[in-house]
């Protein structure tokens, strides 16, 4: 192998990679008490149909670095070589992607796809990058980020190898990006479910609700698209209440009023008191998943209020 090509590889690679590990740029302080809401904003929780779950004693934000949910079973190796080599078939399904991909927390599958989408860009090796295009989609990699990559890989590896890939771009990702824009087909073990229109007045961006049970405690998974989040609001009650994310894929964000934003995670989880008004979301490159449950309490509703501010939420990571 080359050396300025095995350099130019190593150094696009670092460079993508690396580039979502910035320290986070701070979002303006936010005035310290909110606007007086109408009495037409207060409804049951839309984010989540009352999304929320129990709050530790303090209310303060516990972050747990665990590992996301495992990838989806990797069958393609049996599938199409199983009778013509099948031990390479079982090497493929069982150990690279069922013991070195699945090492999420050392690596998670969206940075894995991206080293192996550049990887497979850099020998020119057309067939299986289309696979791990798609590979990448399901794992949150957007059109956007795919053509960026592409972008600047053609700098280090070969313009010509561009040309060749963004119609693979294309063809994996459709209309997205113009409009058109559908969720991932996995983002994590939990479903997407639908997409969340009857409350969308309360969101900027699209987002997708699945209930997973509504049984002693509610619990929703609750999907955001890159760029979407919901309004400020607060979860009130008389007594008790309030609401608990855990955070299940891609990244994201929360922020408390007259708070700095909290950069959000796989594991991470989020406890949120009655009466505190805040904001979550996606990430602007990122797709974002919470589960999000319901703490009991007296007298329980949801306060709609204003958006984010744009300019704020541009300067977050």
């Amino acid at each position: 192998m080359k050396m300025n090509k095995t350099f130019g590889l190593a150094a696009a690679v670092i460079s993508l990679w690396l580039g979502g590990l910035s320290a986070p740029v701070q979002a303006d302080p936010e005035p310290n008490s909110p606007p007086a809401a109408s009495a037409d904003a207060i409804a049951p929780c839309a984010d989540c149909a009352s999304l929320l779950l129990a709050q530790n004693g303090s209310g303060s934000n516990s972050r747990s670095r665990k590992a996301g949910k495992p990838m989806k079973k990797q069958t393609a190796g049996r599938e199409r070589l199983g009778d013509l080599a099948p031990k390479f078939a079982e090497l493929n399904d069982d150990v690279l992607f069922g013991e070195v991909w699945s090492r999420e927390e050392q690596l998670s599958p969206r940075d894995r796809s991206l080293i192996t989408i550049a990887a497979l860009f850099s020998a020119g090796l057309y067939p299986q990058l289309k696979s791990h295009l798609q590979i990448g989609k399901a794992h949150g990699i957007s059109k956007s980020e795919a053509v960026e990559a592409v972008t600047q890989l053609a700098f280090y590896c070969g313009w010509p190898k561009a040309w060749s890939t963004f119609p693979l771009i294309r063809e994996v990702y459709g209309d997205e990006g113009n409009g058109n824009v559908s969720a991932p087909e996995y983002l994590s073990a939990f479903p997407i479910g639908q997409k969340n229109d009857a409350y969308a007045q309360y969101f900027i961006g699209q987002s997708y609700l699945a209930p997973l049970t509504t049984e002693q405690v509610p619990v929703f998974n609750v999907t955001f698209e890159p760029g979407c989040r919901n309004n400020w609001h607060i979860h009130h009650a008389k007594s008790g209440g309030g609401q608990m994310l855990i955070c299940v894929s891609g990244r994201g964000w929360y922020q408390e009023w007259g708070k700095e934003p909290q950069e959000l995670h796989p594991g991470d989880v989020v406890n949120i008191p009655a009466g505190v008004k805040h904001w979550h979301g996606a990430a602007k490159d990122s797709w974002f998943q919470h589960l999000a449950l319901e703490v009991p309490g007296v007298e329980g509703k949801n306060e709609w209020c204003e958006p984010v501010d744009d300019a704020a939420y541009s300067k977050l990571p």
